[in-house]
């Protein structure tokens, strides 16, 4: 895959209005995976999201990152109560806190150059010395949101990590055993911006973080993000498959001045079909959750929806659902 075209962009579009008319709420219930959608990456306003994750898309399952254009660290408990209102009323569970755990400096090392405040969604500012509290909070709104798992990182990306690999590794682990005392799991995501990117470097970092609770959330297109091309497959084969209990569904794609750019699902380096196929036949039945991230639709709502429809269509593709 080397670069985007108009046209499969238009089709991209058409296949998103096609999506529409026929609602998969009954025929996704009977996936072995978990089908939801990021919130945020559809609206802010809380309600609408959740009623076009159930009502248009079709789908049970919901990520909580941002709502109301507030980070879940900062909402109110009046918020709270109103958000587990609206989960109620569209029958819509949620799969994990899509939490910002981890996404600061590691101390005493060189300041990194990748991190960013836009990464942070909303989420303000904070030192590693807060990052107990982050952890804490986020193991509270797992409860309160009925989910057993937080997601975390493992810090702004070091140019050579590894003088600091063993000390990251010792953290991530002293935390998994924090969340296992509520039971909790601590899924860790591979990020872009983060010393775990790619697939290969999730293989090596589970295998030195050995806590039962700890596992990954998949994301070949942060992999793709980071350079690893060949993220499914061979970044896929790099990781223990019983480890991996979380997934986040986007693509990248070269743009006409071969910068990696965000793209729909059903566009880029990763081929979703092959890798839901994959995933079946592992057992997998954790979520496969929508995070757009790509906004060539005009919208965040309209890009999903597009998206979306990439998504169902290699959904398909698999017979995963």
């Amino acid at each position: 895959m080397t670069s985007l075209t108009r046209r499969n962009f238009l089709a991209g579009t058409a296949a998103a209005a096609a999506t529409l008319a026929s609602p998969l709420r009954a025929f996704a219930a009977g996936s072995s995976f978990k089908i939801g959608v990021i919130s945020d990456e559809i609206s802010q306003d809380f309600d609408h999201a959740c009623y076009v994750i159930a009502k248009d898309l079709g789908l049970h399952y919901v990520e909580l990152r941002e709502i109301w254009g507030k980070n879940l660290q900062v909402v109110s408990d009046a918020q709270i109560a109103e958000a587990q209102k609206i989960l109620a009323k569209y029958s819509l569970q949620v799969t994990d806190i899509s939490s910002p755990l981890y996404k600061v400096n590691w101390p005493g090392a060189p300041v990194s150059q990748y991190g960013s405040k836009e990464d942070l969604h909303g989420a303000a500012e904070t030192t590693f010395k807060q990052q107990d509290e982050v952890l804490e909070r986020s193991i509270s709104l797992a409860k309160q949101f009925k989910t057993n798992k937080v997601r975390c990182f493992d810090f702004w990306r070091i140019d050579d990590v590894k003088p600091y690999r063993k000390a990251i590794d010792a953290k991530l682990q002293e935390s998994a055993e924090k969340c296992a005392q509520q039971n909790i799991m601590l899924v860790l995501e591979n990020e872009f911006a983060c010393n775990t990117a790619t697939g290969r470097e999730s293989g090596t970092t589970l295998a030195g973080v050995s806590a039962k609770n700890f596992a990954l959330n998949w994301d070949p297109g942060n992999a793709v993000m980071r350079g690893e091309l060949d993220a499914f497959p061979n970044g896929w084969n790099a990781i223990p498959k019983e480890r991996i209990h979380h997934c986040h569904v986007k693509n990248a794609v070269k743009d006409a001045t071969g910068k990696i750019v965000w793209s729909p699902v059903d566009i880029g380096y990763v081929d979703w079909a092959a890798q839901f196929r994959a995933m079946k036949k592992i057992g997998y039945s954790d979520a496969v959750n929508l995070e757009t991230h790509w906004k060539g639709g005009g919208t965040p709502e309209a890009s999903t929806r597009t998206s979306w429809a990439g998504m169902k269509k290699n959904l398909q593709q698999a017979d995963a659902i």
